[in-house]
């Protein structure tokens, strides 16, 4: 039977250069008036994704079905052309399209039962991927030579391997080599190595065969065969060989990852970008290599993103470990078990960042053995089992117990492992140029992959006591001074005053101290003084000033007195846009995320002109002397009130202001330098309770100050000049500092007694 197969390939051998012409002939005849017009590859215009960078150019997302970074030939290095003409087609520069020796090989190879081999070229493959199926018929196969031959005539070598080069699928969800590079390597073209070139030379013939993320042992016998194949041809030297084939496989990560995954966390950001890019271009945004440049910097986001992750990680610790997050079923491993099916058991349960999951394969009360993804083994002892400690008794509940077969999470905290749990409550950072409105940074959750909600731009919550410098600046606008005084004593308020019911509001700690002065009562946030005080300028006035200055939505906050405390619902965008106003010196501005768009070939095709704080076509809403009053009395916050835990930075042009919204549902931070404004919230998505004393101080501010430490170390310190109009007057309480006033406001000299300045505003409402 074999002598038979034998003599019939020896026959075709003989026979086909007659038999090929004449069948060619006659295809050609037929076939090539019909043969389909070459402009997708006379005019190359490949898929390239959308992607979004950052301002100082990294890049933070991709968007798109086929990813694909385009790199002309002349820019692809001479040991990625060798490595691919090794392995798919050595005689590209000499054959016109077809190699007839290969294609006889190929027929004898399959015939005499070797292995199977197609004898596609180059220029064969691109006909294939362009116009034709991937059907086994002599058909097919006629039409793919036609094509062929049409490509060759049209187009030059360089050209035909450019396309080649940048079309061809190699797993992934990459398309051409510089993509592919990018996902198996983190590398670009130029920084490939031998053994590296020559593994995703090996892809073509079967990407998803030959992947070395799913199978290392065919993906290095592929490779092993480029490399000889490579030596043969004389590309690379008997010791290029020896040394790329004792390089071992080292991969940007490891099978379970996503390797769109970037380097810079900023995939709340990415979103929106890609958001804003497809209301603009449609779904060719995903197509035609747009470029969205955002106005985020990689440090200033690194600092966001690490400083609410360890923010929200603190609260779990003190809240208590939940226990096992799954559990698996280790009696489906072998007698002596094996990594191959522990790795298939994590599977399931993705790594949260630095949180990496694991399984338990030991447990006591006095040691945890945990397998992670990729076979690493790490062993808990001593402190590190203090917090996951009640979950390891023996009475804990049976399926969060943290026994054999539980599945649970461990990261690297300073030195050693520590177990963590992903936290069930949320926040959200963002900072900005209070003089642009550009964001610095955005997160807009503890983990984009788990929960896309952006709370940064689309949460609605109570902003509590971080809404009353709107207050007091509403109240300075009337003639309040930092000075002025109020009673900080119990009110009670009717069902008719309130026109629902009997209201009787107190402060947080309730503790009350008579009679302070509004600078006091703002840094220890009191919120009867504040009621007081939105009494006396009525609800009404202060819902049109925190409108019209501001920017809040006045149906979001009505004009009652519970205003104060800030019951109506702000976002934390709405509340960084409205704290630049007092770090500007009165401006309001717009924030924005995308500074510009570039097309393809880099031309700038969008971009936003932000007007600066000040300059011409500028609104000026509030008094310069107003924001100083106010910068005045918010910067005793950080010196002595709530927000005093930020004077760990060591600065004195910092200001702000806590917020605590009833039952501690919503903590917040709201603070600034005048360069730089940062807001940090946290909360549940459903609201409640997060918990007793779990207040803006402990919670949101040092979320900012993390922040804080990193964006402003090298900024020198800035504080805001006095303005034109006011005038000094003596304090209320001699501990307190200067207090001033508008001069307009003053009874008749330049420097009134402190009765005198207090008659001189407006009598509070009682």
């Amino acid at each position: 039977m074999r002598n038979k197969k034998l003599l019939a390939g020896l026959f075709i051998v003989l026979g086909i250069p007659l038999l090929g012409a004449a069948a060619l002939a006659v295809a050609a005849a037929f076939a090539w008036p019909q043969l389909p017009s070459l402009d997708a590859l006379t005019d190359y215009r490949p898929k390239i994704p959308l992607r979004i960078y950052t301002a100082d150019g990294a890049q933070i997302g991709e968007f798109g079905e086929e990813r694909r970074t385009f790199v002309a030939i002349r820019e692809v290095p001479d040991l990625v052309k060798h490595a691919i003409l090794a392995a798919e087609d050595d005689r590209f520069f000499e054959h016109s399209g077809v190699d007839v020796a290969g294609l006889l090989r190929a027929t004898l190879l399959n015939l005499t039962g070797g292995n199977r081999q197609g004898g596609s070229t180059i220029t064969m493959q691109v006909a294939r991927n362009f116009y034709l199926s991937r059907e086994k018929t002599i058909s097919r196969k006629l039409y793919e030579i036609l094509l062929s031959l049409k490509i060759e005539h049209s187009l030059s070598k360089d050209q035909i391997l450019e396309v080649y080069i940048n079309q061809i699928f190699l797993g992934q969800r990459s398309y051409g080599f510089a993509s592919a590079a990018q996902a198996y390597y983190g590398k670009t073209l130029k920084e490939l190595d031998v053994a590296e070139a020559a593994m995703l030379a090996g892809l073509p013939k079967a990407p998803s065969r030959y992947n070395p993320v799913v199978n290392r042992e065919r993906a290095t016998a592929r490779q092993r065969y480029v490399l000889r194949r490579m030596n043969e041809l004389g590309y690379i030297s008997d010791k290029d060989l020896e040394i790329a084939r004792a390089t071992p496989l080292r991969l940007a990560q490891s099978r379970s990852q996503d390797r769109s995954s970037p380097s810079v966390h900023a995939e709340f950001v990415a979103e929106m970008a890609r958001q804003l890019a497809y209301d603009q271009f449609k779904d060719s945004a995903y197509t035609s290599g747009i470029k969205v440049i955002t106005t985020i910097r990689q440090a200033d986001q690194k600092a966001a993103y690490e400083g609410l992750r360890r923010g929200l990680l603190d609260y779990e610790r003190r809240h208590g470990y939940r226990g096992a997050e799954a559990r698996v079923d280790l009696a489906q491993l072998g007698a002596e078990g094996n990594e191959t099916s522990l790795e298939e058991l994590i599977e399931p349960y993705p790594d949260l960042d630095e949180m990496r999951a694991g399984i338990v394969t030991e447990a006591s009360r006095d040691k945890l053995v945990v397998y992670l993804r990729g076979g690493e083994t790490v062993t808990l002892t001593g402190q590190a089992l203090r917090f996951p400690g009640p979950m390891l008794a023996p009475n804990a509940p049976q399926q969060k117990r943290l026994s054999p077969g539980a599945v649970i999470r461990v990261a690297m905290v300073g030195k050693s492992w520590q177990v963590v749990q992903p936290p069930i409550v949320e926040g959200a950072f963002l900072s900005l140029d209070p003089a642009t409105g550009a964001i610095n940074s955005l997160v807009g959750g503890f983990d984009f992959n788990r929960n896309k909600f952006n709370h940064a731009t689309l949460a609605w919550r109570q902003p509590g006591s971080s809404f009353k410098p709107f207050i007091f600046s509403a109240a300075i606008d009337k003639g309040y001074t930092p000075g002025s005084v109020m009673d900080d004593s119990p009110v009670s308020f009717s069902a008719e005053q309130t026109g629902s019911q009997a209201w009787s509001p107190g402060n947080y700690d309730n503790h009350y101290a008579g009679p302070m002065s509004l600078r006091t009562a703002l840094a220890k946030s009191k919120n009867v003084v504040a009621i007081r005080l939105l009494q006396a300028i009525t609800p009404a006035y202060a819902q049109d000033y925190v409108t019209s200055r501001f920017g809040f939505d006045p149906a979001k906050n009505p004009p009652y007195l519970t205003l104060a405390l800030g019951s109506g619902s702000v976002t934390p965008w709405q509340m960084a846009s409205a704290y630049a106003v007092f770090a500007n010196g009165g401006y309001r501005i717009r924030p924005f995320i995308v500074k510009e768009m570039r097309d393809a070939n880099d031309r700038v095709i969008a971009r936003v002109e932000p007007t600066v704080a000040g300059s011409e076509g500028t609104e000026r809403v509030l008094d310069p002397r107003n924001v100083f009053l106010t910068d005045m009395m918010m910067k005793d916050v950080v010196r002595r009130g709530t927000g005093a835990k930020a004077m760990s930075l060591g600065r004195s042009d910092l200001a702000g202001k806590t917020g605590t919204t009833n039952d501690y549902v919503d903590a917040w931070f709201c603070g600034y330098q005048p360069t730089l404004v940062g807001v940090s919230w946290v909360g549940f998505d459903q609201p409640r309770k997060l918990g007793s004393g779990e207040t803006g101080g402990t919670l949101a501010l040092p979320i900012w100050i993390d922040y804080m430490k990193v964006a402003l170390k090298d900024v020198p310190e800035q504080l805001l000049p006095m303005p034109e109009g006011l005038v000094q007057v003596q304090p209320t309480f001699a501990n307190e500092g200067p207090d001033y006033i508008y001069a307009e406001h003053l009874p008749s000299s330049p420097l009134a007694a402190p009765e005198e300045a207090a008659e001189s505003a407006p009598a509070p409402q009682q």
